[in-house]
């Protein structure tokens, strides 16, 4: 059994804003399934929404700050999680990472940098909580100093530093060095420097022992300029030591039990479920026909995700005998000309602005495709949650997504292997020519029932991908 403290910047259901939150929410579950003990940490924000009681552990002193370390449990669950509470840092309104008007905060690197610090006395065992990490596991550029830091100390635990997206690299200006008191060494382009700015991923990627990110095709693409953002040089240095291993699934994506659509089915009842794609159309104010084909997308409306590839085929896709349901927000652009769409084709589009999480369960349980067109994806979800669904994915070739999808092929179909539908150019001529492929197969109900089967009985499940993690813990020496 190995103690793992968990680094992160946000936990669902405490706090989230994207997909690392339900990664900190299920891998260490499904760790401690698998008899390991894990501790979280996080900062104590402001929005955190906690339903369990909290107790104070102890104080800290880091640098100037005062800083209390609390203590309650993961909802569900019985999982310590540990919150670094710095009122200064953490008490205003806004996300994580951002204002109420959208704007990061200014203070950022030192509002990570402090949590940093706190993360490493507690795995250092000088939190008094009478607890020594064996290893301490890191995710993305708010927890990247830890990895480095930790490599000033004396007998230490391993360390593990998980890149969820390389977009997003916590960058800040030189000058930032002096304020955080980093040490001289960090500041080179070895260390923590990056043309002349500090780099917080790179602290992850350069210090810990072993790196991952959360698909192998990602590991791959982020070895590329295309991708790696000025790090693939380092992320190619760092080769043998850097991992893809898929996220898994949540147990709460699972329709024969899932508690948010109409009617459950598995792969035997397939037949129940044009009953949720009934309800769906009814929900929605479309013409109800089990028959049409329905497309469905629960997305951010960013290019990254391939709306404009969307909105590029449109016209075309409305002259097709297919509905969409779309559900979302993003870029006001993009929202403006799926408003616009909605309005002329009411009958075959419905557009929902926003996240519904009970909208986004019934829509993967009654589309017959889900559309998930990106740029990149370092993993994605919604492509597995689709399969478990028999809701037959549509994506580009990147990614988790390429290591997800199995294309439906003559020999996919023949070897019962095909899950969905893949294309390759980043363009909505790709896009569309794929819709109707996957439309033809629509029109042969056996074969496409079979690629419903060989799509849920695949195993997404989060039991699998955290053997992989303890597997890569067991080999760092």
């Amino acid at each position: 059994m190995k103690k793992i403290l968990f680094v992160t910047s946000e936990v669902h259901p405490l706090i989230k804003t994207g997909g690392l939150a339900d990664v900190s929410y299920s891998l260490p579950k499904a760790l401690a399934a698998l008899g390991q003990e894990v501790k979280l940490i996080l900062p104590n924000y402001r929005a955190l929404k906690l339903t369990r009681n909290v107790q104070l552990r102890s104080v800290l002193k880091i640098g100037s700050y005062t800083v209390q370390l609390l203590e309650t449990t993961l909802p569900d669950s019985n999982m310590t999680v540990w919150l670094v509470d710095c009122p200064e840092y953490f008490g205003m309104a806004g996300n994580p990472y951002v204002n109420q008007n959208g704007v990061a905060h200014a203070n950022n690197a030192e509002r990570f940098a402090l949590f940093c610090r706190a993360a490493i006395e507690v795995a250092m065992n000088r939190a008094q909580l009478d607890w020594k990490a064996d290893i301490v596991h890191c995710n993305d550029w708010q927890t990247g100093l830890v990895p480095a830091l930790l490599s000033l100390e004396y007998q230490c635990p391993m360390t593990v530093f998980t890149i969820h997206n390389m977009a997003y690299q916590g960058l800040f200006s030189g000058l930032t060095a002096a304020k955080l008191q980093l040490p001289s060494q960090f500041l080179t382009p070895e260390g923590l420097e990056f043309h002349g700015m500090v780099s917080f991923i790179k602290g992850g990627i350069a210090y810990a022992d072993k790196v991952t990110t959360v698909s192998p095709s990602y590991a791959q693409d982020i070895q590329t300029a295309e991708l790696g953002y000025g790090l693939e040089g380092l992320l190619v240095y760092r080769n043998e030591d850097l991992k893809g291993i898929i996220n898994g699934v949540d147990d709460d994506w699972n329709p024969e039990n899932d508690p948010l659509i109409v009617q459950n089915y598995n792969q035997y009842s397939l037949h129940l479920k044009t009953q949720n794609k009934t309800a769906l159309q009814e929900r929605l104010n479309l013409p109800v026909d089990e028959k049409v084909l329905m497309l469905g997308l629960i997305s951010r409306l960013v290019e990254q995700k391939g709306i404009d590839m969307i909105l590029d085929c449109m016209s075309e896709l409305m002259a097709l005998p297919i509905q969409i349901v779309l559900l979302g927000s993003g870029d006001k652009s993009f929202e403006q000309r799926l408003i616009q769409f909605a309005a002329t084709y009411p009958q075959k589009m419905a557009l929902t602005l926003g996240y519904n999480e009970e909208l986004a369960h019934l829509i993967e349980a009654g589309a017959d495709i889900f559309l998930m067109p990106s740029r990149f994806e370092p993993c994605g979800l919604n492509q597995m949650y689709s399969q478990c669904y028999g809701t037959l994915p549509i994506v580009r070739n990147t990614g988790g997504l390429a290591d997800t999808v199995v294309d439906t092929l003559p020999e996919t179909i023949e070897n019962q292997t095909a899950t969905g539908f893949v294309f390759n150019e980043a363009n909505a001529g790709a896009l569309l020519e794929t819709i109707k492929r996957a439309m033809l197969l629509y029109n042969f109900p056996e074969s496409w029932r079979q690629v419903q089967v060989n799509g849920m009985n695949r195993d997404f499940s989060w039991r699998h991908s955290a053997a992989q993690y303890l597997d890569l813990y067991s080999c760092i020496e």
